[in-house]
């Protein structure tokens, strides 16, 4: 499909709606797509984003920062503790994990008088094993971009034309994702990432994570900037700061960041 196709196809989809509560993480696809809700419907749009043990608390204020500036009402749900079905971190936790946070923002559109609700999935999300997909069907969640044929590039590409400074910004996902299936999620595993993490963006890295096996922070950075750890001094330095976050080992991952790699050993099991 063309790319003016795919766009217009977008909008017309929007524009059928009438009104539009996105789901608003302030990542590359849902900047995209509250900017257009927001173009084209007014304030009949509305971006709301759910705050949780696992969201990452960097993210909130760029959020907010990114809705102010789109200028579409942003509107925030607290969420405190982990549900069981989450903790247990089943290999369909990201399903339990998307019918309690979709059934709260609907719930809020709802009161808000707003019925219909959008997440930022795209094309390119169907390749990777997504059980919360599921989750949003059962809700009636649309996703606008998937349903027009948009990738990955193809988003990034139309925020640039726009003038998004999300347009190159590195994937985003929930810290929940950094935790082998079967090993319980807690709130302080969590912090204890998302502290790892604001570190390595401090240390200039922009695509990574920290995976954490038990008590080993493995650390995935985009394969070009591997060799960033060349350098002894950030080896000891990393090191250091993982342990002070409560790991007891830290492990650079040869390969590099691979989206979804918790998930090859559902597909080699």
């Amino acid at each position: 499909m063309a790319e003016t196709d795919t766009r217009d196809k977008l909008k017309r989809i929007i524009i059928a709606h009438g009104n539009a509560a996105v789901a608003f993480s302030g990542g590359v696809d849902s900047t995209l797509l509250a900017k257009i809700c927001h173009d084209l419907l007014g304030n009949r749009s509305i971006a709301i984003t759910i705050v949780s043990p696992l969201f990452p608390r960097s993210e909130l204020e760029s959020a907010k920062k990114l809705a102010s500036r789109i200028g579409i009402r942003h509107e925030i749900i607290e969420e405190h503790g982990i549900d069981e079905t989450v903790a247990v971190n089943t290999p369909d936790r990201c399903y339990h994990c998307k019918k309690i946070e979709f059934s709260s923002i609907t719930a809020r559109a709802a009161e808000l008088g707003f019925t219909a609700v959008f997440d930022g999935s795209n094309v390119d999300d169907l390749k990777d094993y997504r059980p919360g997909k599921r989750a949003l069907e059962e809700l009636h969640i649309s996703s606008p971009l998937r349903e027009a044929g948009m990738t990955k590039d193809d988003i990034r590409a139309y925020s640039k034309e726009l003038g998004l400074e999300t347009w190159d910004n590195p994937a985003l996902a929930c810290l929940a994702s950094r935790i082998p299936y079967g090993e319980r999620i807690t709130e302080e595993s969590l912090s204890r990432i998302d502290k790892a993490e604001d570190f390595l963006r401090s240390l200039g890295l922009r695509q990574f994570r920290v995976r954490s096996d038990g008590d080993i922070a493995r650390i995935e950075v985009s394969p070009e900037e591997r060799v960033r750890f060349f350098d002894t001094a950030i080896m000891d330095s990393t090191a250091a700061a993982m342990k002070s976050f409560g790991f007891t080992y830290a492990a650079l991952d040869l390969e590099g960041y691979h989206t979804g790699s918790l998930n090859r050993k559902l597909v080699n099991s």
